[in-house]
């Protein structure tokens, strides 16, 4: 196991978790960016369980390389949302995307590079 591939994952975890808790807590951040982006509150719970279950994965797969290789991807997927929601109402202020989409991919590409193809086939 890589000290990038440890790092990625375990700083994408937290960061992801996080995003979870303020999400399921309803913090004010979350809830601003929802209504910015013309995104339903109800939705907030169903985002904030989908990285909860993204950083979860992402540590499992410390022990089974192809689930956590599924929730890298799962990640980056989420967050390739996330873009069009933000381009749908032209924000254009890209920067907290970039840096959480940034991580996803830095994730499942650390992985790949970790685990092979057969964090996939396995």
């Amino acid at each position: 196991m890589s000290a990038a591939y440890l790092a990625a994952t375990l700083l994408a975890s937290l960061v992801y978790g996080l995003g979870a808790i303020a999400n399921l807590i309803g913090h004010d951040y979350p809830a601003r960016q929802a209504d910015a982006l013309r995104v339903p509150r109800s939705w907030m719970a169903p985002l904030g369980i989908l990285l909860a279950a993204g950083a979860l994965g992402l540590l499992a797969g410390l022990a089974v390389p192809v689930v956590g290789t599924l929730a890298a991807l799962g990640l980056v997927l989420y967050f390739l949302g996330a873009l069009g929601a933000h381009l749908r109402v032209h924000d254009y202020q890209l920067t907290g995307w970039a840096v959480c989409f940034g991580l996803a991919l830095a994730t499942l590409i650390t992985n790949l590079a970790a685990n092979g193809p057969s964090g996939l086939v396995r």
